[in-house]
């Protein structure tokens, strides 16, 4: 009777393993986590006094635990076709995490994880049909394997659509290596390929890949390095008319953003601090900003954010540059010239100092 109690004892934990391993705890997971965010942003739009912003911010979802949740659920299988999807939502939700190491310092969060997803991506599911979520979760990494995988899925994927997603996500990669010629040359082959196979997959949230590829091509024909920023006009907090084009002869740091995207603390945070660095200089920094009008106002009203922002909660001129993730930062030089287009940081400062050596003192021609 003992031995029959002690293999039921260690049956038990076997046969509960296998039962939480699944496609459907793994979805239960990715669906928990979609509703807590979509119930947390509708309260961060709704909270229209500095004391109910800071009290929602605390509520923020827990992107390290349910990373951790998923991470336990899947990662003694990753060998296993279904994973492929959870693995990519596990990427995706990770990028930009970051840990505390003993020492005090931050590192980047899931650092092996991140390689054992890709190394079995390489070994068991190159030629898997349900790679699509997984390159747009590496277009999005800024893990450096992630560019020689996508171009191998697009080279041994013998599925026409995943190639197309594969070369589609490619071009996104790419767009992070600069606008040398020879990178700009690669760029549109793989667009040309994936409007080519896959035009009409969706890569959710409604957007088709042509509907990408249209947008990044309009990226390289008016909102690269060299060319002149398309002006925008709007209003900020207090309904007063502010556009771009009123800034010039400065340098603008023009920054896309909303409250409630992914390190929104850390940014308004870099971005405070740019504003005091560059402010008895020709610099302004002006965002566009897409929460509610009642949110941005109360933002501003506690000095949480001490730049100017132009209004956009409906995303129109967001739309009209092309933003398809949060945060974006443009550097323009005082023709509006773009010198700098990616995540804000100190790339988006070095040009700005640069900019700033090239200006002839007052007097000088």
């Amino acid at each position: 009777m003992k031995q029959a109690i002690r293999l039921i004892a260690l049956a038990i934990p076997m046969l509960f393993a296998e039962t939480q391993a699944s496609p459907a705890e793994a979805d239960r997971i990715m669906q928990s986590w979609d509703k807590s965010v979509e119930i947390w942003t509708l309260e961060m739009r709704a909270a229209a006094t500095p004391q109910a912003n800071a009290a929602v911010l605390a509520k923020r979802p827990d992107r390290m635990a349910e990373a951790r949740r998923m991470w336990q659920l899947i990662g003694t299988g990753l060998d296993q076709e279904w994973i492929i999807e959870p693995a990519a939502w596990f990427l995706r939700i990770t990028q930009g995490l970051v840990e505390q190491r003993p020492d005090g310092t931050n590192a980047p969060a899931f650092v092996d994880e991140t390689k054992q997803i890709l190394q079995a991506v390489e070994t068991h599911h190159l030629k898997s049909p349900k790679l699509i979520p997984m390159c747009m979760a590496l277009a999005a990494s800024s893990n450096p394997r992630a560019l020689p995988l996508l171009e191998k899925i697009q080279s041994t994927n013998p599925n026409p659509k995943v190639q197309g997603v594969a070369a589609m996500a490619n071009a996104l990669v790419l767009k992070s290596l600069g606008e040398d010629p020879q990178v700009m040359r690669k760029r549109l082959t793989c667009l040309r390929k994936a409007i080519i196979d896959s035009s009409e997959v969706d890569l959710g949230g409604g957007v088709t890949v042509a509907k990408l590829a249209e947008d990044e091509l309009y990226i390289i024909r008016h909102l690269t390095k060299g060319r002149v920023a398309p002006d925008l006009v709007g209003t900020d907090s207090a309904n007063r008319p502010l556009k771009l084009s009123d800034e010039a002869g400065r340098i603008v740091m023009l920054l896309f953003w909303n409250s409630s995207m992914n390190e929104a603390d850390r940014v308004i945070a870099m971005t405070n601090t740019a504003r005091q660095r560059f402010k008895d200089r020709p610099v302004t920094v002006l965002g566009v900003n897409l929460d509610s009008l009642e949110k941005l106002r109360a933002l501003e009203g506690d000095q949480t954010v001490t730049w100017r922002n132009i209004s956009d909660p409906s995303g129109k001129l967001a739309k009209a540059y092309r933003v398809n993730s949060l945060p974006l930062v443009y550097v323009l030089d005082g023709e509006r010239r773009i010198h700098f287009s990616g995540t804000p940081g100190s790339f988006a400062e070095l040009t700005m100092e640069a900019l700033l050596s090239e200006l002839k003192p007052a007097g000088e021609e």
